[in-house]
């Protein structure tokens, strides 16, 4: 624990953070329902955009689901064309699952909507507090990826 922060201003912390991303979630389900994917779609959509194509194993390891259900939810997707499964160049035994551009487009549209929606709400903050509130973001983030490293 911090050196510097009392018990019930870690708790307090905890707890904004907590109903911050659990609005954020439910208004970024809010958006899903205008497009052909779920929730659990999207997630696996941007693990495959950040990292590229992967295998069902390492989709399944990435977004937290069992391997059948995430044969299931690439199954559906595919369906929907917003991936395809490639064999590997290099090994024809390894299938790889590659996201498609109507993929990626999805994507983007629903994190605009997103960052479009956080605007609005920041909108009556004061843009120094905004760029502390950033700056304070990236300082947490940063301290707990080296926890996590550790």
């Amino acid at each position: 624990m911090s050196k510097h922060a009392s018990d019930d201003t870690i708790a307090d912390i905890e707890k904004e953070l907590r109903y911050i991303a659990g609005i954020i979630k439910q208004k970024g389900r809010e958006i899903l329902h205008n497009y052909p994917i779920t929730a659990p779609q999207f997630v696996a959509l941007q693990f495959l955009l950040e990292y590229g194509d992967m295998t069902l194993g390492e989709l399944s390891n990435k977004i937290h689901l069992a391997f059948s259900t995430t044969t299931d939810l690439v199954d559906r997707m595919e369906k929907i064309n917003v991936v395809e499964r490639v064999k590997d160049k290099k090994d024809r035994r390894v299938v790889r699952i590659h996201l498609l551009d109507e993929g990626k487009k999805i994507i983007k549209e629903v994190i605009e909507k997103r960052r479009d929606y956080l605007g609005e709400v920041l909108a009556n903050v004061k843009e120094d507090d905004i760029q502390q509130l950033s700056h304070l973001l990236h300082v947490l983030h940063a301290e707990m990826r080296e926890k996590k490293n550790e």
